[in-house]
């Protein structure tokens, strides 16, 4: 997979496919659920999720592929960005149990 960014510059596609990954994962398993305790049809809810799932993929793309300055990561070093991705790590598994919650109670 070669994305380029607005400039034709080469960028890394690894965030994009692990954010678009887990928009799929997340959206696609938890948004039919939810939109079927809200007395949506599943459907509907499919079909909402799905529309969700690719505004977020657009957005996604806008801000790391197409806006993406290369120039820009030399300024951060590996060291912050690991610290980053280490602290999403807990944060994005309490997302997941919180919206697991409301479904295992209902």
């Amino acid at each position: 997979m070669h994305l380029r960014n607005r400039h034709g510059t080469p960028v890394d596609p690894v965030p994009f496919v692990v954010v678009v990954g887990l928009t799929f994962m997340v959206l696609l398993s938890f948004g039919p659920l939810y939109g079927r305790e809200l007395g949506l049809a599943l459907e509907t809810a499919v079909v909402l999720s799905a529309a969700l799932f690719a505004l977020a993929v657009i957005v996604a793309f806008y801000r790391q592929v197409w806006t993406f300055r290369p120039e820009a990561t030399d300024n951060v070093p590996s060291s912050v960005r690991a610290e980053r991705l280490f602290y999403l790590i807990p944060i994005l598994t309490a997302l997941i149990i919180a919206l697991a919650i409301p479904l295992l109670l209902s």
